[in-house]
C-alpha cells in the first residue's frame, strides 16, 4: 500500500484502506469484486435523490434536478455515486482514503465526460479545511473507520446548516452475519474473504445515538433488501436487519 499523504487527526483504517486499494482497478467491473455495489447502486441512488428532492424542493424529472447543490460523497472509491449525481447536475466532490481509488474515478469521469472533482483525503481533513456541503454522502464506509463518532463529527462538520447527511451500513446480529460474510464472502464470493469485520458493524439504534451526538438529527432509515429470486435489492420501512441507510439533518 502506498503512504497516505494526509495530515492531522483521522479515523481511517490503514488495514482497511489496503482491502479497497487492491481491488481499485475492478471498480466499474459490474461482474467483477465490487459486483454486490453495482447491484446495490440503483435502489441507493432511489433513496438519496428521493431524501434529496423532498428537503430541497427538487422535481426529479427536470433534466438537471439538483443543480445548485454541492454533493460530497465520502469513501467515493471508483465514483459509482458521484457520477450519477453529476449527471443529475449536482456539482461533485469525491474523496478517498484510498489513493489508487483516485485515478480509477479521475479517469472513468473523464471518459463518462463529466467534471467531478476527486481528491485523495479524508472527511476529517476537509472538515479542517472549511468545506462546506449540502448534502455529505457516507456509504458503506462507517463500518471500516476507526472511531465511527469521530467520523461522524467530521461529516455534520462538512453539512451547511439545513443540510443531509446520509449514511449506509450493517447491521450487526446473526442474519448480517450470515448474509454479509458467510454469504457474501465465502458462499457467493462476491468479495474477498475479510472484506468485513462483523464487530465493527453498527445497529440502526447505535447509529441513531451517534449521528445525534455527532450533531447531526436523524430523520429518515430503511433497510436495503435482497430478494435472492429475483436478485434485485428494493427498500424497505421495516425489514433493517442487513444492509440499510439514515438521513440525518444538519440543524439550520
Amino acid at each position: 500500500m502506498g503512504k497516505l499523504y494526509m495530515t492531522g487527526a483521522t479515523t481511517v483504517d490503514p488495514t482497511e484502506i489496503a482491502k479497497f486499494e487492491a481491488m481499485a482497478a475492478e471498480w466499474w467491473d459490474p461482474n467483477g469484486k465490487f459486483k454486490p455495489l453495482h447491484m446495490m447502486n440503483p435502489v441507493r441512488l432511489d433513496y438519496i435523490t428521493a431524501q434529496i428532492a423532498e428537503e430541497f424542493d427538487r422535481d426529479l424529472n427536470d433534466a438537471l434536478p439538483l443543480s445548485g447543490l454541492r454533493v460530497l460523497d465520502i469513501g467515493c472509491g471508483g465514483g459509482l455515486l458521484c457520477e450519477p449525481m453529476a449527471r443529475l447536475g449536482a456539482t461533485v466532490v469525491g474523496v478517498d482514503a484510498g489513493g489508487g481509488n483516485i485515478p480509477v474515478a479521475q479517469t472513468h469521469a473523464r471518459q463518462s465526460g463529466l467534471d467531478i472533482d476527486y481528491r485523495h483525503t479524508t472527511a476529517e481533513a476537509m472538515a479542517e479545511a472549511g468545506e462546506a456541503f449540502d448534502v455529505v454522502l457516507s456509504m458503506e464506509v462507517i463500518e471500516h473507520v476507526a472511531d465511527p463518532l469521530a467520523f461522524l463529527t467530521a461529516c455534520a462538520r462538512l453539512a451547511k446548516p439545513g443540510g443531509l447527511h446520509i449514511c449506509s451500513t450493517l447491521n450487526r446480529n446473526a442474519k448480517s452475519f450470515a448474509a454479509a460474510i458467510v454469504g457474501a464472502e465465502y458462499v457467493m464470493r462476491w468479495l474477498p474473504k475479510g472484506t468485513h469485520d462483523w464487530s465493527k458493524f453498527i445497529t440502526p439504534d447505535e447509529l441513531y445515538a451517534l449521528l445525534r451526538q455527532s450533531g447531526l438529527d436523524p430523520v429518515d432509515r430503511k433497510g436495503f433488501q435482497f430478494n435472492p429470486v429475483s436478485w434485485q435489492w428494493s427498500l424497505s420501512d421495516r425489514d433493517l436487519s442487513v444492509n440499510y441507510v439514515t438521513t440525518a439533518l444538519k440543524p439550520a
